[in-house]
């Protein structure tokens, strides 16, 4: 019926995911599976469940494997575990009715799918690679290189990592390593050796202000979508340093290069619409955020993130990384959040059906088919 049109565009329609990683393959037991429910840790006498994330797991995990909305905490894990992983995961992967997975490969520290084993999982589908360039950096000076040779040896494993069949972005998690507020300007060759000589000393990850300004070049030097993840995180975030307004002055000076994607956002969903707003190379998503608020409040997100935001801008991903519970309720809250907020400016007035119509399905799958240059097929 009219009145729902925009709700069953969005049902049928494959979506893009433009950012998530792999599921865990192995069983996981209640402590596990509670620890990948958030991004935090888990604490003495509190559980998981006990929060937004946990509560739509039961309400809306629960009848995908056959138990009814709410099941208790231990009846989903013990049906989880009877099912299998591999089981679960194809339940999941497949009710999301996602065409194209972009993974980032770059954070594992559980054995999960590989792309290939995901895009099985959740046939048909295609998996496609997203490079972390930190990932790239640590193994280069993992190898010992010369600080006077780092610059040339991260750009050679960069080109390197980027021409492997299927990859079709690199990402950055500067967020977490420096935040934002750093100089924008391109560090000159000097202080690249400078800056590369002190993390040798020290060694560690990649977290030297300097070497970061450098990844970030580079990755414009690259021409490929560059993904930044923005906003909410793992305690590791100082949040304050991931307002993605940080970013300006660094736009202006990459104006006309490659498309930054800000991933997350939340809670600077505003801001990212700004800056989406503004320079013509800014995308967003609310990904992570959305099975972390839950299909009931995704709707509330993607209204201010769509208050000033172009709509071409606009794109899906689900962050999901762990469980595969996380794939479907990403999609889920999606497109229920995004179908409710057209559908209701169409039944108002403000929207005709075929332009709804139209932004639905740019969000959820077309504008990251630009913005990635996808072939047909994929």
């Amino acid at each position: 019926m009219a009145g729902r049109a925009v709700h069953e565009a969005l049902a049928e329609l494959r979506l893009v995911d433009h950012h998530c990683h792999g599921v865990v393959t192995d069983p996981l037991d209640r402590p596990g599976f509670e620890a990948l429910l958030t991004e935090g840790d888990l604490w003495p006498g509190f559980s998981t469940f006990d929060t937004p994330v946990g509560v739509a797991v039961r309400r809306h995990c629960a009848p995908l494997l056959d138990l009814d909305p709410h099941a208790p905490a231990d009846a989903y894990l013990a049906r989880r575990t009877a099912l299998g992983p591999q089981e679960v995961n194809r339940r999941f992967l497949r009710a999301c009715r996602t065409g194209v997975f972009c993974v980032d490969t770059g954070f594992a520290p559980h054995r999960v799918t590989t792309p290939a084993e995901l895009a099985t999982a959740a046939a048909p589908a295609v998996a496609l690679e997203v490079v972390r360039l930190e990932a790239v950096a640590e193994a280069v000076a993992a190898r010992g290189v010369d600080a006077d040779g780092y610059a040339d040896a991260f750009r050679a494993a960069a080109l390197d990592a980027i021409r492997r069949p299927g990859v079709v972005g690199v990402k950055s998690v500067a967020a977490y390593r420096t935040g934002f507020d750093l100089d924008p300007a391109r560090p000159t060759d000097a202080d690249v050796t400078r800056a590369a000589r002190r993390w040798a000393a020290c060694g560690g990850r990649l977290a030297d202000p300097v070497l970061m300004r450098h990844l970030l070049w580079t990755a414009v030097d690259l021409g490929l979508p560059l993904q930044l993840h923005t906003g909410f995180g793992d305690n590791d975030i100082r949040l304050h340093r991931v307002d993605p307004t940080h970013l300006t002055d660094w736009l202006h000076l990459i104006a006309g290069t490659i498309p930054v994607l800000l991933l997350h956002c939340w809670p600077y969903q505003r801001q990212a619409a700004y800056l989406a707003a503004v320079f013509e190379q800014v995308y967003l998503d609310v990904g992570l955020t959305l099975h972390h608020v839950g299909p009931v409040r995704a709707r509330a997100v993607l209204e201010e993130a769509l208050e000033i935001t172009p709509f071409r801008k606009l794109l899906y991903s689900s962050d999901a990384y762990g469980v595969s519970e996380f794939y479907w309720l990403g999609a889920l809250a999606f497109r229920r959040g995004l179908g409710d907020l057209l559908q209701d400016r169409v039944d108002a007035g403000e929207l005709s059906l075929p332009d709804a119509l139209r932004l639905a399905r740019r969000a959820g799958a077309d504008n990251a088919r630009r913005v990635y240059r996808l072939p047909d097929g994929h």
